[in-house]
């Protein structure tokens, strides 16, 4: 299978397990986390272009586990951990790790915000190795072995 097609697969049957647990992912801290995951990986290689922006807006208009929240709440949620990244990415990756990291008290909360960044990380078909180096570094915020989710 080639790597395009194992990504589209992943993304696939990530959201498929997200939405099997929506009613499952309705706090703050799942809220918060998803949303920095969201800046994290669209921060990744170090730049924040328009298409990431629209995947993100994209991901909060369209996916049913974050219609659990208001859209305009996400999107500021979303923009100021960007702004945290862009000003100075590494002193922001504390700070979104940190934001990450509130959600491992729930282990059925930790596993889908990192299936939220492997959403996002493969929205584009390629889920590159940047990408997936800050979804393994969130794994271990949030206390998940990164084998888990294949990365």
């Amino acid at each position: 299978m080639a790597l395009w097609d194992r990504v589209k697969e992943s993304a696939s049957t990530m959201q498929t397990q997200l939405l099997s647990k929506k009613n499952d992912l309705k706090s703050g801290a799942f809220r918060d986390a998803s949303m920095a995951m969201c800046a994290l990986v669209a921060a990744a290689d170090g730049t924040v272009d328009p298409a990431e922006r629209r995947r993100v807006a994209q991901l909060i208009a369209t996916n049913e586990v974050l219609q659990n929240f208001d859209a305009t709440d996400l999107q500021r949620r979303f923009d100021d951990n960007l702004a945290k990244l862009t000003a100075d990415f590494d002193f922001g990756k504390v700070s979104v790790l940190q934001e990450i990291a509130k959600a491992k008290k729930k282990p059925a909360e930790a596993r889908a915000v990192v299936q939220i960044g492997i959403v996002i990380g493969g929205a584009d078909g390629d889920f590159d190795k940047t990408e997936q180096g800050v979804v393994r570094e969130a794994c271990f915020a949030l206390d998940l072995p990164p084998h888990e989710f294949d990365l």
